[in-house]
């Protein structure tokens, strides 16, 4: 009877799957659906973040994938259904979003900190490297020249007298 229960539901949901809906397109040739396979590749999905809209399963993507479609039955040009998009949700549903005042952040921003991090990394060698091929020049502050020359002149006492 479990064995029953067990492939009742594996069958259930398999069939969940089989139920997915796929876009079926018209096109009036082959060079207007490579168009519309490019722009759906090449556009990213704003709800699913790191997916294209050609591969996407989320709502949005299909409402987008039939608006492309709509828009290339139009006889718009790439150029102006990219700029629908970008201009409805900005320059985050394109992959590589243009080099300009806001985006030079994104575009700049890990080179820079990776510079940063490799000139801070270059200082703390170079210190280490000064204290250590000359620990004799390290400065020490007055209290601590004392309180270095009572543990010193104690260690010795204590070696003098067993």
């Amino acid at each position: 009877m479990k064995r029953l229960i067990a492939v009742a539901l594996l069958g259930l949901a398999l069939a969940g799957g089989a139920r997915a809906a796929i876009d079926t397109y018209e096109f009036k040739d082959e060079a207007e659906r490579a168009r519309f396979r490019t722009l759906t590749e090449e556009l990213r999905c704003p709800k699913c973040q790191n997916q294209n809209i050609a591969d996407s399963n989320a709502p949005i993507a299909t409402d987008l994938r039939r608006e492309i479609h709509r828009m290339l039955e139009e006889g718009k040009s790439n150029q102006e259904i990219v700029d629908y998009l970008v201009a409805r949700y900005g320059d985050f549903v394109r992959y590589k979003p243009p080099v300009n005042a806001r985006t030079l952040l994104l575009w700049y921003g890990p080179a820079g900190l990776l510079v940063g991090g490799l000139v801070v990394l270059g200082i703390i060698v170079v210190r280490r490297r000064r204290v250590e091929n000359s620990p004799g020049q390290v400065m020490l502050s007055a209290d601590e020249q004392a309180r270095l020359d009572a543990l010193l002149s104690s260690e010795n006492q204590d070696k003098k007298d067993p």
